[in-house]
């Protein structure tokens, strides 16, 4: 019998040695919902096989059944074996493999007939989702698992994604079965979405592998629009295409010169004094260097929401950020962050 969280159990937390790996890849294989760190964000994974398992994902974030989800793969072997490879872009998938798996690239193919991935991960959809992470103890986890996991990032469906074990705890403590601590995500954004499934490749979702990078192989690629509606009433074609996302419990404001007396104030690069008039500030990146902002982005965020609410304050203002390289993945989150919230009556965002 699978193992079944409820809010009379503790989620069992497990080191990233070798007996906490072989116990979180135990648990997967028993059906259990098990929170891992990856490169980019940590993921709530569960065996992507079992119709019953993925449900019980939706059901623990709170993440509407329309919203599909990201498969992850100990190999591109093992991928590419669940998705229909007969497609114009077949070369360019397998160049992208060889070049960014492991790593924070996700790409969108036609599912196969004979794939084993349950019809909950896809969201009814004729694609399928599929990434390789990047890092030893989840690699070694997948390896160990034997099997593709479905993992959204685990946290409460629209809120900031979890970069730390601590963060997954605040929200799935009781929810999900055992986290594995990997430590701090080395990346800190979650994956880049490339759609492979037509005759042209399309960016769904900007992320740890740049538009840049990419055009070194795939050359011109289209660069989609948010698919999602804030109040959830589009259904996405990709993981992560909801326009309200990645969202604190305060308002966000973007592109502040400077915060009003009543705002938190996140910065970035070298902030001149008498532009911080808020008396909590926190900086991405002192040296300007997006690669550090965006590893700190979603716990800076967190942490000004805390601090914020606590000392009265009614929002976070967020200072200019650059439009290239992985600065587009950081306003890409920030853009969600600040979006309107769904209403009460609407499906949650994740």
């Amino acid at each position: 019998m699978p193992h079944t969280a409820s809010s009379h159990h503790r989620t069992e937390r497990l080191d990233q040695d070798h007996d906490g790996i072989r116990r979180a890849a135990r648990l997967l294989r028993q059906g259990a919902l098990v929170a891992f760190g990856t490169e980019t964000v940590y993921g709530l994974g569960g065996l992507a096989t079992s119709q019953r398992t993925v449900e019980r994902i939706f059901k623990a974030k709170g993440r509407p059944s329309f919203n599909p989800l990201i498969s992850h793969f100990a190999s591109a072997d093992a991928a590419f074996a669940e998705a229909d490879m007969a497609i114009p872009l077949h070369d360019m998938a397998r160049r992208l493999a060889q070049r960014f798996w492991p790593g924070p690239l996700t790409l969108i193919l036609p599912r196969h007939a004979k794939s084993r991935i349950a019809q909950a991960v896809t969201a009814g959809l004729e694609t399928l989702a599929v990434r390789v992470p990047k890092g030893r103890a989840v690699e070694d986890l997948l390896r160990l698992a034997g099997a593709p996991i479905a993992a959204p990032s685990a946290n409460r469906s629209g809120r900031v994604s979890p970069s730390t074990a601590r963060h997954v705890l605040d929200e799935l403590e009781g929810r999900i079965d055992a986290v594995l601590d990997t430590g701090p995500c080395a990346v800190g954004l979650e994956s880049t979405v490339l759609d492979l499934s037509g005759s042209h490749p399309i960016l769904r979702r900007p992320g740890g592998v740049t538009l840049e990078e990419l055009q070194e192989i795939c050359g011109p690629i289209i660069v989609a629009d948010h698919a999602g509606a804030a109040d959830g009433t589009s259904h996405p074609n990709a993981p992560g295409q909801l326009s309200s996302h990645y969202a604190p419990s305060l308002p966000v404001r973007l592109d502040a010169t400077h915060a009003q007396p009543d705002e938190a104030f996140l910065t970035f690069g070298d902030t001149q004094a008498e532009t911080v008039s808020s008396s909590l500030t926190l900086n991405l990146s002192p040296d300007g260097n997006v690669e550090e902002a965006a590893r700190r982005l979603f716990a800076s965020l967190r942490q000004l929401d805390q601090s914020a609410s606590r000392q009265g304050l009614v929002g976070i203002a967020v200072a200019p950020l650059p439009d290239a390289g992985l600065g587009r993945a950081l306003k890409d989150r920030l853009k969600r962050a600040a979006a309107p919230r769904p209403t009460d009556s609407a499906a949650p965002p994740t």
